[in-house]
């Protein structure tokens, strides 16, 4: 399990206690509004954590329902929580676009393909940047500020890229 997943699902159940379809429907629905990553199973992820002592699970019962295993912290995972939280803010990682390594190989694309690539991508961008846009319009007057400091660092990132490619396609444009 990725640490980020695990911070992920840690973070949730430091709010409250939560069954695993909640914390699935809340990374489904909410949290990838706010992060980029891509999660695997949640349920594989707790089983994993439990079995590390990082989270207990007990099952909640109801009469008409199946049981449902509601998940919480223990000690442990408290700890792992402000340690892995403490190590996000300080991992500064070089952030990686996948367009660098295409970049790299450059010389074996004909030049009317690499336009036609760049501008296929400069419309995605955008597309993404009006998304992030109408997001952080909705959530402004609703939202707390750290999720709209997360909004605000995507739309700077997007806006850098799509700034980065329409350079690109400038500077092809001119040869």
């Amino acid at each position: 399990m990725k640490l980020e997943q695990e911070l992920v699902i840690l973070g949730l159940l430091k709010d409250k206690p939560r069954h695993g379809y909640e914390i699935k429907k809340q990374i489904n629905d909410f949290l990838t509004y706010f992060t980029g990553l891509e999660y695997e199973s949640t349920y594989y992820s707790l089983s994993s954590l439990e079995k590390k002592g990082i989270v207990k699970k007990t099952v909640a019962s109801s009469k008409n329902r199946p049981n449902k295993y509601v998940y919480s912290l223990t000690a442990k995972g408290k700890e792992r929580f402000s340690m892995l939280l403490d190590r996000s803010f300080l991992h500064i990682q070089r952030p990686y676009f996948g367009i660098d390594i295409s970049l790299y190989f450059l010389p074996y694309l004909k030049p009317e393909s690499v336009h036609r690539k760049l501008r296929a991508r400069l419309r995605i961008l955008k597309k993404i940047e009006l998304n992030l846009l109408q997001i952080y319009s909705a959530f402004r007057t609703q939202k707390p500020p750290h999720l709209l400091a997360i909004l605000e660092h995507n739309l700077e990132l997007i806006k850098a890229e799509v700034n980065f490619i329409s350079g690109l396609i400038t500077r092809f444009n001119k040869k």
